[in-house]
């Protein structure tokens, strides 16, 4: 019998948080309410903020998610983040790659030790440029969370491809979609079986 007191951290970035989501839902709200519908028991909660690079994430997240899931509770973790790494800013990216890959390693060594964890690739937006960037990225993410036996789910290529999320994207801010968008993202997770060993349903 599984523990009824599961527990979900999200930890990232305007993406997690759902920003730009008129309903304010997100994927990751709308993926928990799938679950919840579904008769999974769970607690979960949006630790995404926005404009937060791999850097700032590592600095916070192993208190807020200790904060959320005390000893004795069925806690899990999912991480999105990335794409503000990939911003050019003043003559340079946010976080040269180098750096961006080594903070999720440690993020990811750490957590591993302590908690089940997924992790979702970050999304394309309408910059081209930085999304060869983000394309870039992905790839070594998926490389690392391999290494460490984490599953790793693309959606920036599908969202790439996407004419849903790219036309949100490119009538909003140029990097978030509303409502259809997010619902878009929240199905490719839905569809990805590690989602369903982790939220505890075992629906595959």
């Amino acid at each position: 019998m599984s523990n009824p007191d599961l527990r979900i951290c999200f930890v990232g970035d305007s993406f997690v948080n759902g920003t730009g989501d008129s309903t304010l839902l997100g994927w990751t709200g709308r993926v928990c309410q799938f679950a919840s519908q579904r008769g999974v028991p769970l607690t979960y909660y949006n630790l995404g903020v926005r404009r937060e690079t791999s850097a700032d994430i590592g600095v916070r997240w192993q208190f807020e998610v200790m904060a959320r899931l005390p000893e004795g509770c069925d806690g899990r973790v999912v991480f999105s983040f990335g794409a503000n790494d990939m911003t050019w800013e003043q003559g340079g990216m946010r976080v040269k790659t180098s750096d961006s890959l080594r903070h999720t390693g440690m993020i990811l060594l750490v957590a591993k030790r302590q908690y089940p964890v997924l992790m979702v690739s970050p999304p394309a937006i309408a910059d081209e440029a930085q999304n060869e960037r983000i394309a870039e990225l992905v790839s070594y993410q998926r490389q690392i969370c391999e290494g460490f036996e984490i599953p790793y789910l693309d959606v920036f290529t599908p969202l790439r491809r996407s004419p849903v999320w790219m036309t949100e994207v490119r009538s909003g801010d140029g990097a978030h979609p509303n409502a259809a968008g997010y619902a878009e993202l929240a199905q490719l997770v839905l569809s990805w079986p590690a989602w369903w060993k982790l939220d505890g349903s075992n629906r595959l």
